[in-house]
């Protein structure tokens, strides 16, 4: 299935001439709301924020609306106007958007969503300018428009071979009625793109190689001071009393206050803590070390990591609370099975840990609010800070800085409450920053999850039956209601591909806050499933591979459609909304057979403590197939001699730089997670606190990552996530192949590999 933008016949074009000479071009959305807004305002003043600004000079300005976190997203979008404006890519030039919720829609980044929402939007916005500018010289020649052509900024009159700039042509442009951006423009044929499809090197590198300041981290404005936010070590904790008027003695302190906080833990907003506001950072963290407070931890302090996996198993026991899926009759065909195999699988809390830890700067005015902050979903921040601090979001300008990494960690604005309430307290701008510790004990994590697997197949090998009963984290008393990325999906496969199949959940109550984590709730759920095929591809004595050709080539036929079609559940697979999804066997096989075949998979021996697994998944629209080749010496230690990754997403790659380099980055991000990673709670409290007990990948550790994407009649989707989780079960099964030894928990650092 595919997900589609959907553009009211509402929105068009509103062109505007600039001060200078030039043209400006702005996405105008024609609702009710938009009409009251701007109805005192004349159509010719409307400038800020558009998509793409001309000027005489023929220099293009393309703005880049959503939030660049590594993804390369700054470059794509502008990529896919600039072709179908037909420009020359070193006559563009990018400017990070603000957030404009007038002109923009989706400015976010998550769920590897910006391609498949912006794809044909960002199309129609280049051909509509195109257009306009074709519509101007065939005008400006008393031509016909069907005469004229375009090609790297110019129109060109066939027949008399007159030709125009588009730098010439901007005054006349401006004054062109622009069309809907609907589906009537005309857009180019995919054999004439002269930049989608070509590689284009990241528009900030040589700033990020130089040290230019382009992060949240690296913003200053004149007369800023610097804040540090003190939480309770606990989640939920609240302050009881502070030291507050000795802290405000320290030198370079100005303020020194208690928030009280105002929403639940398990909400992105404010909690309780001590605010302390210095001349600089470092003056505020070096009198935070001197503040003394008095914490009601509350009772997410009698939990734990362990009290959790008792809570698990006794769980696992007991009949769930809940059934997720059933198919046929799981008890006949375990019965009647000629093998049964089961198994208990975990994965871990996990940290985000982005390199540039949270920070935000802000400056309360006259009533308004300033915001410029490393985000991931602005309009989300805006709209949070506008509910907590009782301020009219109209009253909120943010700004959005690139990103130091995200992964998901961004999608929650807490960071961006607590910068805003500190500054509204205030009479000077204040930049917020998060320490590296703070960031990793109070993040919103990878939730943890068990699995409890029974599968059987038959004399044939054919897998029959399969039941998991899946534990996380929630409302028993409301057990669909999972906390945030701690569901599964009913449709996650081997869904329909096993005729007597059960997926029952249960889920217990935490305190510890979770939230969405590169590729969420597929990066736990492919270990685990993936890992049990591998473990019952073993006991029905069959390749790893050729049994999930085989298992592929069992799926049910389609259910009769619906009256009424739904959607199935929001998670980590990324389906978005439209018809029931109904997994494509024929694209998992096609990359499960591509991986297979770049790998020489059983095609050479390996010399013992070396071996290759396989996995696959599918998310976000993507369908992946990774093999691993790693070795395992005698000692336990792991080495990952190789990746070989093949991946569908659709008919067209973008830019064909960033999509190997995010295909490469999601493997490597995987292996990180499967060496070492893991948060444990005590106490309620995080026991790790820094890289050196929530390691990431050290380049030592990195290994190659060959990519390989085959081409499908489908619309092009993202990639910032659905390539990441296979790799995480494809590296278990390699060390079961090299060892014999099943990984069934991780993280790896925990298990004893060795061998002799």
């Amino acid at each position: 299935m595919t997900i589609t933008a959907q553009v009211s016949r509402r929105q068009f074009l509103r062109v505007t001439s600039i001060v200078g000479g030039g043209m400006l071009l702005a996405t105008w959305i024609d609702t009710l709301d938009a009409t009251t807004a701007w109805a005192a305002t004349p159509p010719a003043d409307f400038t800020p924020n558009a998509y793409i600004k001309i000027t005489p000079d023929g220099i293009v300005t393309i703005i880049a609306k959503n939030p660049e976190i590594g993804q390369g997203v700054k470059n794509m979008l502008p990529m896919i106007i600039a072709d179908e404006l037909d420009v020359e890519w070193k006559n563009v030039r990018i400017e990070q958007g603000a957030l404009d919720q007038r002109n923009f829609q989706g400015q976010s980044a998550g769920g590897s969503t910006a391609t498949p929402q912006n794809w044909m939007p960002m199309r129609r916005v280049g051909a509509a300018a195109r257009l306009m500018l074709v519509t101007a010289a065939a005008q400006t020649w008393n031509v016909p428009e069907s005469e004229c052509d375009t090609a790297a900024g110019v129109v060109t009159h066939r027949p008399s071979g007159k030709k125009l700039t588009y730098g010439q042509l901007v005054d006349k442009a401006a004054t062109v009625t622009a069309p809907a951006l609907d589906d009537k423009l005309k857009l180019k044929d995919p054999k004439d793109f002269k930049i989608i499809g070509t590689k284009v090197p990241g528009v900030d590198n040589h700033a990020i190689v130089t040290g230019k300041p382009l992060f949240g981290i690296d913003f200053t404005v004149p007369g800023m001071l610097y804040a540090t936010f003190a939480k309770c070590p606990v989640f939920g904790g609240k302050v009881v009393s502070a030291n507050v008027d000795e802290i405000k003695k320290e030198p370079g302190v100005k303020h020194c206050f208690v928030v009280e906080g105002t929403t639940p833990v398990q909400l992105p907003g404010l909690v309780s803590g001590v605010a302390i506001v210095a001349d600089s950072w470092w003056q505020a963290q070096t009198a935070r070390k001197k503040l003394k407070v008095t914490w009601d931890e509350g009772p997410t302090a009698t939990q734990s990591s362990e009290s959790f996996a008792a809570q698990s198993l006794a769980l696992s026991k007991q009949p769930a609370q809940r059934s997720l899926r059933k198919d046929g009759d799981v008890d006949a065909g375990l019965k009647g099975a000629a093998k049964t195999v089961e198994a208990a699988y975990f994965y871990p809390f996990i940290s985000h840990a982005p390199l540039e830890p949270q920070n935000t700067t802000a400056q309360f005015k006259d009533g308004k609010l300033e915001i410029w902050s490393p985000t991931q979903t602005p309009q989300s921040g805006s709209r949070l800070v506008a509910q907590v601090l009782g301020i009219p979001e109209p009253d909120i300008t943010v700004h959005i800085s690139r990103s130091g990494g995200g992964f998901g960690r961004r999608l929650s604005n807490d960071y961006m409450v607590e910068a805003a309430w500190i500054a509204k307290q205030i009479p000077q701008p204040v930049k917020l920053l998060w320490t590296r510790e703070e960031d990793i004990q109070h993040d919103f994590y990878r939730p943890a999850g068990w699995h409890y697997f029974t599968g059987g197949v038959d004399a044939a090998g054919k897998l029959v039956a399969w039941r998991d009963h899946f534990v996380s984290f929630g409302d028993p008393a409301s057990p669909n209601n999972f906390n945030s990325s701690a569901g599964m999906q009913a449709t996650e496969f081997p869904a329909t591909f096993v005729p007597n199949y059960a997926l029952d959940a249960s889920v217990m109550v935490s305190g510890v806050p979770t939230g969405a984590m590169r590729a969420p709730t597929s990066n736990g759920v492919s270990f685990v499933v993936q890992s049990f095929i591998d473990e019952l591809a073993v006991a029905a004595g069959k390749d790893p591979v050729q049994f999930r050709r085989d298992l592929l080539a069992s799926q049910a036929p389609a259910p009769a459609p619906a009256a009424a079609p739904v959607a199935p559940p929001a998670g980590g697979g990324g389906r978005g909304g439209g018809p029931p999804f109904r997994y494509n066997a024929d694209r998992m096989r096609g990359v499960l057979d591509l991986a297979a075949e770049k790998s020489g998979w059983g095609k050479q021996k390996l010399p013992k403590g070396t071996g290759m697994g396989v996995g696959f998944h599918y998310s976000h629209l993507g369908y992946f197939a990774e093999v691993v080749q790693a070795t395992v010496a005698k000692d336990g230690t792991v080495k990952v001699d190789k990746v070989w990754l093949a991946g569908d997403i659709g008919s067209q790659i973008i830019n064909p730089s960033h999509a190997e380099n995010q295909a490469q980055g999601c493997a490597l991000d995987g292996i990180a997670a499967a060496l070492g990673q893991e948060i444990t709670i005590d106490k309620g409290r995080t026991v790790q606190t820094n890289f050196n007990n929530f390691p990431l990948l050290r380049q030592r550790q990195a290994c190659p990552v060959e990519v390989t994407f085959l081409k499908s009649d489908n619309p092009p989707t993202g990639l910032g996530e659905p390539a990441l989780p296979p790799v995480i079960p494809a590296l278990c099964n390699a060390i079961y192949a090299a060892t014999g030894k099943r990984i069934r928990t991780l993280p790896l650092s925990k298990h004893d590999l060795s061998w002799s």
